[in-house]
């Protein structure tokens, strides 16, 4: 019975589910998850209502009430001397009570306000905005998460180099260890070469802390609890944060141009503020209300009798102390405000573009380089771990090419880090980030 309660609780406190996550997986979780995103679909939920709000303006209203008063009144308040019979005593001051009943419904109906439609216009551009906002939400989410995926994954591709580094370290303190049992190397030696198994093995415990701290980073990035198991299904190559962006210059910055949310944003802004603008105009034609009014009316409800109304009004304004005029002065200024800014990112676009396929083209230059040169320094150590135990140098020649080799690796690791992050950037400069794979 001891037994079988101590197999169950095992089983029970087994290790913690791993969530595998591939690049484009964390870029998904990251679009429609991260706080930002949920705020940006709140945001686009209020304009769509204030939309609305606006749409109601233009349609009927109806209303109904229901009174009934009994009241007294002061002849004298009406400023006016009622006649009476020569000789009879005039009318009491006092006059009252007096019952009153009357209940109706009232139904109005715009029939011509242009400023309305205008102000209508402008919600629904406010709306296109918000969506645009949200997107543009979106793929900054997908960017955030795919440079801090990429930088865990480095993390991670940097642990293996230092992993790596501590086993040739290990290698080279046998053999010195060897060569020192045979006489033909001093204790020097040695010790040298366990000097540099050490500082691998402090390297690789920083290379491990910091990879643990780019999972929680990448955790926190998904709005995930930090201390959520994570395990990263890509490795670092440089086909790692491929998009649908373009290639080639002209064709790039022309589909930028198409895709990116935030020059959506800044264009859907101009267009309201146009129609903010519009809306002021229209202002000045005024409006025109259509309504009707049924009721019953008496003194009770008994003898009450139907009444009615019905009414059209055109209200035009005249004077408003200038207000119309300054307001739009400073719809006008900004107008010119969101030209400007549209103008500006347009430019800013096409440099984005342009620097992301310079940071890529020079990423892939350098894994070239970092390929021989990781290749080179390989051969390096393994001539210099001949020579040494040939006799024919001694350690500090190996512990520099173990060094080169060191170095070798970082450099490769830089430069498949460098293409993909210039992967990361040509999509977000093209709009497509949430494409990312």
């Amino acid at each position: 019975m001891l037994l079988c309660g101590w197999v169950a609780g095992a089983a029970h406190a087994g290790p913690d589910t791993v969530l595998r996550l591939t690049l484009a997986e964390a870029v998904a979780r990251a679009t429609g998850g991260t706080a930002s995103v949920t705020l940006a679909d709140l945001h686009e939920r209020e304009a769509r209502s204030r939309s609305s709000q606006s749409f109601g303006s233009l349609l009927p209203t109806l209303s109904g009430s229901t009174m009934f008063s009994n009241r007294t009144f002061n002849l004298k308040s009406f400023g006016i001397r009622f006649p009476t019979a020569p000789g009879a005593p005039g009318l009491a001051d006092l006059q009252g009570p007096v019952d009153l009943f009357d209940a109706r419904l009232r139904l109005t109906q715009t029939v011509f306000d242009p400023a309305s439609w205008a102000r209508l216009g402008a919600a629904r551009r406010a709306v296109d905005q918000a969506h645009a906002e949200r997107t543009s939400a979106s793929e900054l989410s997908a960017q955030n998460a795919a440079n801090a995926y990429l930088r865990a994954v480095r993390a991670r591709a940097v642990v293996g180099a230092r992993a790596a580094d501590s086993t040739v370290a290990g290698q080279l303190v046998e053999l010195a260890d060897a060569q020192e049992r045979a006489g033909t190397t001093p204790k020097i030696e040695a010790t040298r070469a366990r000097t540099q198994l050490v500082a691998a093995e402090g390297a690789l415990l920083v290379a491990r802390n910091q990879f643990d701290r780019a999972i929680i980073d990448l955790a926190r990035t998904l709005a995930l609890p930090p201390q959520e198991p994570l395990e990263l299904a890509d490795t670092l190559s440089a086909e790692l944060g491929a998009s649908d962006a373009p290639g080639a210059a002209t064709s790039a910055v022309a589909f930028a141009m198409s895709h990116r949310p935030d020059l959506a944003v800044e264009r859907t802004r101009l267009a309201r503020a146009r129609a903010d603008r519009s809306a002021i105009r229209w202002e000045r034609a005024g409006h025109i209300d259509a309504a009707a009014d049924y009721g019953a009316s008496g003194t009770d409800v008994s003898n009450s009798i139907a009444t009615r109304e019905m009414s059209v009004a055109w209200n035009v304004p005249i004077l408003d102390g200038l207000r119309r005029e300054q307001r739009l002065a400073e719809q006008d200024l900004v107008l010119r405000e969101s030209e400007v800014r549209a103008e500006d990112l347009e430019q800013q676009v096409s440099a984005d573009v342009n620097g992301a396929l310079l940071d890529l083209a020079s990423g892939r230059g350098q894994q070239v380089v970092a390929a021989e040169r990781l290749e080179l320094a390989a051969q390096e150590l393994d001539q210099a771990r001949a020579r040494f135990r040939g006799g024919l140098a001694g350690s500090l020649e190996l512990v520099n090419a173990e060094s080169s080799l060191v170095r070798a690796r970082d450099a490769d690791i830089d430069a498949r880090f460098a293409i993909a992050s210039a992967h990361v950037a040509m999509a977000r400069a093209s709009g497509v980030a949430s494409n990312l794979h």
